[in-house]
């Protein structure tokens, strides 16, 4: 392992540099787009040294991204510093911290012997996240309030509140932001380049189980620090022995779906096959460390709603990457021609457009109509879709107003997404004669997308939409048919 290893500025070697053949990497990327997954980028780095880095536009190396769950790892970092300062202990039991958020009738048994060590291995007494069961702004509050199911520390459930009640313990004890705290004691010192930014609960505590937003090199520099046993450039900058706990197995996780969930959990960061540990947000934004070889994978996604989507990741990377590991330790000659096309096409990735034609002759006979739609869940009442050259715009009312959705035909279109106001790439095409199918990406801090499909039949409509992301799309799913307007 690289001990010292550190980016200093940002360079990408040739692959062959590091012993991985420029078309395994190529083979790599075949495989994701193969699957069907939706990627923002990657980043590849062995021996220290950046050898491959992609970007899927509009995605780009300086696009502040929505981490998900990778926050429950600095999170972690962030617990293992204090203990450190000797402002805690993880063997600490996590009431004595916060006594005003408990109930005035005295805290359940389960969730008084509940230690801080219990809470970062997931192995909390509630049977998921708390704030999600109880209607309460103080998401704090809500972990000592709602009633537990079980022992402490007797078995794996994935709850985020104990990474949210983690994250405020972090706020209460260092008198600062959470990121405050770790721009301080950790970002800075990596380099970082201050795209960072942290969701906060209704209250304003961070949301220390999924609200990171920051860029793709900045989760890879953070990871290969923790892969070096916490060192970077030749500092140690996080306790060694906490990191090394914290990447290692602490809790059996066999009851999980997936394989790469099943090798064990350590103090909020995964284990994974190949002796690696993983730092895993939803959707596929991962931090893939494998230590007997020297390398990390970090990537950006929206898989959400593709089954094993991000086990799909997992695939590529021991399929195409990991033989060349095991096999080759130093560098390679450099596959010109290879090169080149690996070049080529990281040049040309993007978010793919939906598939199918880009001209149906119904677009003539609806173009501009007016459609009434009959009471729906969705709130529309009406739409209508105007095309141009190689885009469309759909144009709709709802129970918040006249909103409309443009998109590209081939290409995606970026625009604010109605009624969440966030930032969003659109396409469509046509998938039969009739049947027109739309998908918006949200690529803001609230990564998911819409999908919509809008059939013509003589003088009807009928919109089917599903949305796959939080509550904040929840009116973009359902049905609705209705005739087009008669003058």
């Amino acid at each position: 392992m690289s001990k010292n290893g550190c980016f200093g500025e940002w360079v990408v070697v040739p692959p062959e540099t590091v012993g991985i053949p420029s078309k395994a990497v190529l083979n790599f990327i075949d495989e994701l787009e193969y699957a069907g997954l939706c990627m923002h980028g990657f980043v590849m780095v062995r021996y220290g040294k950046v050898f491959a880095e992609a970007y899927y536009a509009p995605f780009h190396a300086d696009f502040p991204h929505r981490m998900f769950s990778i926050s429950k790892s600095f999170t972690s970092v962030a617990i293992g510093l204090l203990q450190e300062e000797g402002k805690l202990s993880i063997n600490d039991r996590i009431c004595d911290y916060f006594p005003d958020k408990l109930p005035a009738g005295g805290v359940h048994p389960y969730i008084a012997k509940t230690t801080i060590r219990d809470m970062l291995r997931m192995a909390s007494p509630h049977k998921s996240t708390t704030y999600k069961l109880m209607q309460c702004d103080d998401w704090v509050k809500t972990f000592f309030h709602v009633e537990p199911v079980r022992y402490p520390g007797t078995s794996f459930v994935y709850d985020t509140s104990a990474s949210h009640v983690l994250a405020a313990l972090v706020e209460r004890l260092s008198g600062m932001s959470l990121l405050d705290y770790l721009k301080i004691k950790v970002l800075d010192k990596l380099g970082c380049t201050g795209e960072f930014r942290w969701l906060t609960d209704p209250v304003g505590v961070s949301m220390g189980g999924s609200g990171l937003i920051c860029t793709l090199r900045d989760v890879t520099r953070f990871a290969l620090m923790c892969m070096n046993d916490g060192a970077y450039n030749g500092q140690q900058i996080v306790p060694r022995d906490y990191i090394r706990e914290a990447t290692s197995k602490q809790i059996d996780t066999c009851l999980q779906y997936n394989i790469e969930e099943r090798q064990g959990y350590g103090y909020q960061f995964w284990r994974c096959r190949n002796n690696g540990f993983a730092m895993y947000g939803m959707g596929g934004q991962l931090a893939i460390c494998l230590p007997d070889y020297d390398f990390i994978l970090t990537t950006i996604a929206d898989n959400q709603g593709i089954p094993n989507g991000v086990q799909g990741i997992y695939a590529a990377l021991w399929n195409n990457i990991l033989p060349h590991l095991k096999e080759n330790k130093g560098s390679i000659p450099v596959d010109k021609k290879n090169a080149e096309m690996l070049a080529e096409r990281i040049s040309k990735l993007e978010v793919k457009p939906v598939e199918g034609s880009k001209k149906s002759a119904k677009v003539s006979e609806i173009n501009g109509r007016r459609y009434i739609l009959a009471p729906n869940q969705m709130g529309i009442s009406e739409c209508r879709l105007e095309f141009g050259k190689d885009e469309g715009t759909l144009y709709y009312t709802n129970e918040t107003g006249s909103h409309q959705i443009s998109f590209g035909i081939g290409h995606m279109k970026q625009q604010i997404f109605p009624d969440i106001n966030l930032l969003s790439i659109t396409s469509a095409a046509w998938v039969d004669e009739n049947t027109l199918h739309l998908r918006s990406y949200i690529i803001d801090e609230l990564p998911g997308n819409v999908n919509m499909s809008l059939t013509f039949m003589d003088n009807t409509v009928t919109i089917a939409m599903k949305r796959i992301a939080e509550d904040a799309l929840k009116r973009y799913e359902g049905f609705a048919s209705g005739e087009w307007e008669t003058v």
